[in-house]
């Protein structure tokens, strides 16, 4: 198993990319504490499944991303785990659509909140694990608007680009300290976010400019995942890597 004997830490459990993440990281040997906004009866039966298939710990963590109290909580919770935290997944992610003219400012602050600072502000609490023990990889999941540039979604695709950015100055800063931070950047992916924010006939037209011609499903981004947070990628830091069946652009259109 490739997380044999690793801890992670994943944000956004409770669905979509973040929820297979948290399958596969334990199905792969890992003890991980999962982060989510609410801990429902759903969360807890998903849990519970996944711990009696894998017989590996999963640890739940609440918190509200744009709280930095409870931000500073969680994190110190986790901390005093004694647990080495050697991988952290920054998952969680708002969307907004709305065209520029149309975007205030108090939703561009409150997308970047959640979408940007919330998760450095968490990523420098849990840093402090990596850096004492002189290990660790963090992954960003950024989105493939953050790098083409969508219509419609200027505030999510600004949020999301910061975060490949931050991302690339961490992997020169970090290197020092063995800590490796990498980006994931998916394209159209088959997930309740993606559903309620993106039309049909945009589906329909970015799928036309897919080379797979296909959604990708949340277990093709989580295997990035996997492969990204462990050794066999022991010498990769500082990258971003598209996840999206061979997109190409011809034109502007919003997707997720």
């Amino acid at each position: 198993m490739l997380l044999q004997n690793k801890t992670a830490v994943v944000t956004g459990c409770n669905r979509g990319i973040g929820k297979k993440i948290l399958e596969v990281f334990s199905a792969n040997g890992a003890t991980v504490f999962a982060c989510v906004r609410n801990i429902n009866e759903e969360f807890k039966s998903n849990i519970d499944e996944i711990e009696k298939n894998t017989k590996n710990k999963i640890i739940p963590i609440q918190f509200d991303l744009s709280n930095e109290s409870q931000i500073k909580e969680a994190a110190n919770s986790i901390l005093s785990s004694n647990k080495s935290i050697d991988i952290l997944v920054n998952n969680a992610a708002m969307i907004h659509t709305a065209i520029f003219q149309m975007t205030s400012i108090k939703r561009l602050k409150e997308v970047f909140e959640i979408d940007f600072f919330s998760q450095t502000n968490f990523t420098q609490y849990i840093l402090k694990s990596m850096v004492k023990n002189k290990k660790g990889s963090i992954l960003y999941i950024s989105s493939s608007s953050a790098l083409d540039g969508n219509e419609g979604r200027s505030a999510y695709s600004s949020a999301k680009s910061a975060l490949i950015t931050q991302s690339k100055v961490l992997s020169r800063e970090l290197g020092v300290h063995n800590i490796r931070v990498n980006t994931i950047a998916p394209g159209l992916t088959d997930t309740d976010m993606m559903k309620e924010n993106t039309t049909q006939e945009t589906i329909k037209d970015v799928l036309s400019r897919v080379s797979l011609r296909r959604i990708a499903s949340t277990g093709e981004i989580a295997n990035t995942a996997l492969f990204l947070s462990s050794d066999l990628s022991s010498y990769i830091t500082g990258q971003v890597i598209r996840v999206d069946g061979g997109m190409w652009w011809t034109q502007t259109h919003l997707i997720t």
